[in-house]
């Protein structure tokens, strides 16, 4: 199998490469990505082999995608605007990217007949308290003054994209809604909260919780998120379908942010911020989101087998080499007496 993974260098990307090859002696990537949120060093590991390729590009550059469409045999569309902090700071770059390259991949995917698969996002349950979110569950978006749900927006016009395809030409495509995927490779620098936290408790400063750290969320590991998404791909009966890949167990990020101080033995306070503070006026975030993993388990026998605690290590160690630091796990001296937590307020190629 010859595989195409737009946002390829990207941390959800690059382990994807990783699990696809581990699959099958001759299985080969193309990895495209522009690098502006994915990174070189996610694949670097991967370099000089005869299976790999990178190209250096936007999903938007017809020409480079169709060449990559044609020449694969499958699909993994991951391309994407990531993080609150970038679709803050930068909407339109953020809406354009997801809308105009989904639009391309499908356009070329059912020009050539490629089965694809659509990342998207829990993002697009919006504030729908109907817990645990199914598939079939209805959107609740906010308004369209408040930024926060462009993202939410653009990814649900990706998937009725995705499926009026489907509906239209048979085209043989799923769409894995993510919830909250953790682990080695992740970033902070999008707002990505465990990779931060992580950062924060290991070099002593502050942990940063936004809001009054009430709020809940499930993380899931990322080897069980790209499981489940090669897994997805390969079942047939997944076609047309939309799927959540996440895992259910919650934490308030509060709790997080303790049990991160904890398992990294660290001294740093934990600190709360308002959302005025750490984003705009009027920011808008969800109370809980919590996936039902039935379908999941049902098309392709799926549960998350990583624990929140082997989220947290791992993405702990991944910092700490990082920084140049001693792996958490490894450390055997006992931190000083930390102090008390502050009360939270009210187109080119490269082969």
């Amino acid at each position: 199998m010859r595989y195409l993974i737009t946002g390829g260098a990207g941390f959800i990307g690059s382990h994807l490469a990783d699990r696809l090859l581990a699959s099958s002696h001759d299985a080969s990537v193309v990895l495209l990505d522009n690098l502006s949120t994915g990174s070189y060093a996610n694949v670097e590991h991967l370099e000089g082999r005869a299976s790999v390729r990178l190209l250096i590009g936007s999903v938007t550059d017809e020409a480079l995608l169709e060449e990559a469409v044609r020449e694969a045999d499958a699909i993994f569309h991951l391309a994407s605007a990531v993080g609150v902090k970038l679709v803050l700071d930068k909407p339109v770059q953020s809406i354009e990217t997801i809308v105009k390259g989904t639009n391309a991949v499908l356009a070329l995917a059912r020009r050539y007949r490629r089965p694809v698969l659509i990342a998207s996002t829990s993002e697009v349950y919006g504030k729908s308290k109907d817990l645990p979110f199914r598939e079939d569950g209805d959107q609740v978006m906010g308004a369209t003054d408040k930024q926060r749900w462009a993202y939410a927006s653009a990814k649900a016009l990706e998937e009725f994209l995705a499926l009026a395809h489907f509906r239209e030409s048979r085209l043989p495509v799923v769409i894995a809604r993510l919830f909250n995927t953790v682990g080695p490779r992740q970033t902070g620098s999008y707002g990505m909260v465990l990779p931060n936290f992580c950062r924060q408790a290991l070099t002593g400063q502050p942990i940063t919780v936004y809001g009054d750290g009430k709020q809940r969320r499930c993380f899931c590991h990322v080897s069980d998120a790209v499981g489940a998404l090669a897994r997805l791909l390969a079942q047939p009966d997944a076609r047309g379908q939309v799927v959540n890949v996440g895992a259910d167990r919650e934490i308030s990020i509060g709790g997080l942010a303790e049990r991160v101080k904890e398992l990294t033995r660290s001294a740093s306070a934990v600190q709360y911020i308002p959302y005025e503070q750490a984003y705009r006026d009027g920011f808008e975030d969800m109370e809980r989101r919590v996936p039902c993993l039935e379908k999941a388990a049902r098309l392709i026998g799926y549960a998350p087998r990583h624990s929140l605690d082997d989220c947290i290590r791992d993405t702990a160690a991944h910092q700490a080499r990082l920084l140049g630091l001693t792996p958490p796990e490894t450390r055997t001296e006992k931190p000083p007496m930390s102090a008390p937590s502050r009360k939270p307020p009210r187109g080119r190629r490269r082969k």
